[in-house]
C-alpha cells in the first residue's frame, strides 16, 4: 500500500466562463481533479470549500468565486503497481470494457482488503451512479474473472443501468462444476438472500431472498466434472455460485460453495467461474457491441487436468 503526499490548500477564482456550472465539473474543468468521479470524492471528504464554507458537488458557480481545496493528510490507495494486468478491451468517451483477472476487488469498501480497481478506473474516467462506486453497473466478485462494462458519465450508467434492469445485457459465463448434470441445459429459479447462520453466504429462500434465474447449458462432460456456460438472467451476489451449489454441482474450487477439494485436485487456488462473454448495445449510438475474453491461464491448465481425470 502506498499514500498519495499531501495536497497543500490552494484557491482558485472562478472564470467567468464557469459561471452556473456546477462545482463538481467546474474543478475538472480547473485541473482540480482528472474526473468528475474524483472531484465528487474532494467534495464528500469536506476537502472543498466556496467563499470559505464547505459546498455541495451540485452548487452552482457564480464568477468570482473562490474555491479552495485541501487534500486529505494521507489518503491510503491501492498502488497500481499491485495491480495484476487489467486488460482494457475496449475504450471510448462513454465507457471502457475491462477484463478483470482473479484476485481483484472491483471497488474498496469496509472489510475489503487491496487490490481494488477503485484507482485504475478512477484514472481513465469512471463515472456515474454512486459516488463511492463510480462507473460501476455490474460486479464480478473477487475471484471471479473476466468481462466488466464500466460507465464514463452519468448518462452511459443511467442508460447502462436501465439495459441491465430490462435485462438487455448479455453477460455469458463459464464454470467448471462438480458432477455430470443430467439435462444438457436448464433454468435454475430460485429466489436468493443471506445464508442465515454464515451472512456471508447466498442461499435458497434465505433471509430477504429476491427472485433470480440462471441459464445453463452443458458444454463438455468429463470423468468428474462438466463446463458449463452460464447466462445470468437476473445478478444477485453469488448467484451463478449459489445456484449451481443448490442443484447439487458446485464450481470446481469454489471455497465457500462446496467444490474446493476437487478444485485442489485440479491446482486451482479459486473458483473456476470466468465472464466469458458480454453482449450489449451502446448507451449513445444504440450499436451492438460483442466481447469474448478467453479462459485465463490458470483455468485452461485445470480444465486440461480436469479432461485427463478419471
Amino acid at each position: 500500500m502506498s499514500a498519495r503526499p499531501a495536497m497543500p490548500e490552494r484557491s482558485l477564482v472562478c472564470p467567468p466562463e464557469l459561471a452556473g456550472e456546477r462545482l463538481d465539473r467546474a474543478l475538472v474543468a480547473l485541473g482540480v481533479a482528472r474526473s468528475r468521479s474524483e472531484a465528487q470524492r474532494l467534495i464528500d471528504a469536506g476537502c472543498v470549500r466556496v467563499a470559505g464554507r464547505p459546498a455541495d458537488r451540485a452548487r452552482r458557480l457564480v464568477g468570482g468565486d473562490v474555491v479552495s481545496i485541501a487534500a486529505p493528510a494521507s489518503q491510503p490507495v491501492c498502488d497500481e503497481a499491485e495491480l495484476p494486468p487489467v486488460r482494457v478491451v475496449y475504450a471510448d468517451t462513454h465507457l471502457l470494457v475491462i477484463d478483470k483477472p482473479a484476485g481483484v476487488a472491483v471497488h474498496g469498501a469496509p472489510g475489503v482488503k487491496p487490490p481494488t480497481l477503485d484507482r485504475f478506473l478512477g484514472e481513465r474516467g469512471a463515472a456515474g451512479g454512486d459516488p463511492q462506486r463510480p462507473g460501476i453497473v455490474h460486479r464480478l466478485d473477487r475471484d471471479t474473472s473476466g468481462l466488466l462494462v464500466v460507465a464514463r458519465s452519468d448518462e452511459a450508467y443511467e442508460e447502462l443501468a436501465r439495459a441491465l434492469r430490462a435485462r438487455r445485457i448479455e453477460r455469458v459465463y463459464l464454470a467448471l462444476v462438480a458432477g455430470d448434470p443430467a439435462a444438457s441445459e436448464g433454468l435454475i429459479e430460485a429466489p436468493l438472500g443471506r445464508d442465515r447462520r454464515r451472512r456471508t453466504r447466498r442461499t435458497v429462500a434465505g433471509a430477504g431472498a429476491r427472485p433470480a434465474l440462471t441459464r445453463f447449458r452443458v458444454r463438455e462432460r468429463h470423468a468428474r466434472t462438466a463446463l458449463l456456460e452460464v447466462a445470468l438472467v437476473t445478478g444477485r451476489t453469488h448467484q451463478i455460485r449459489a445456484h449451481l451449489e443448490a442443484i447439487g454441482h458446485p464450481v470446481v474450487g469454489d471455497p465457500v460453495y462446496g467444490g474446493r477439494t476437487l478444485g485442489v485436485r485440479l491446482g486451482l487456488a479459486r473458483q473456476f467461474l470466468h465472464a466469458a462473454r458480454l453482449r450489449f448495445d451502446h448507451p449513445a449510438s444504440g450499436a451492438t457491441l460483442e466481447f469474448e475474453s478467453p479462459l485465463p491461464a490458470d483455468l485452461a491448465a485445470a480444465l486440461a487436468c480436469a479432461r485427463e481425470l478419471s
